[in-house]
């Protein structure tokens, strides 16, 4: 009796997806980081934080990029706090 074609075949897919999926959130961290310290920092630093975090806790193989994602938001919020303190309030005006 052949017990091996009885048994089901993994062809390790998630695995691979996942590891695919984190790398992914870790590029986009940094790429959403980057321009975050320019333009729309308020926006851009808080996803290339979360992104790097959960890049992070799924195990990314991109950990450098990921862990800079997190430091440019962060960065990105010093930023925007320093800019509102220096001006005294908030520095985007509408009318």
């Amino acid at each position: 009796m052949n017990t091996a074609a009885s048994q089901p075949v993994e062809t390790g897919t998630p695995a691979v997806r996942g590891s695919s999926d984190a790398d992914g959130m870790a590029v986009a961290s940094f790429l959403l980081g980057l321009p975050g310290l320019l333009v729309l920092n308020f926006v851009l630093g808080p996803a290339a934080i979360v992104l790097g975090l959960v890049a992070l806790s799924r195990g990314t193989g991109r950990r450098g990029r990921a862990l800079l994602g997190v430091l440019l938001g962060i960065a990105d919020l010093v930023i925007l706090v320093g800019l509102t303190v220096a001006d005294h309030g908030v520095i985007w005006s509408f009318s």
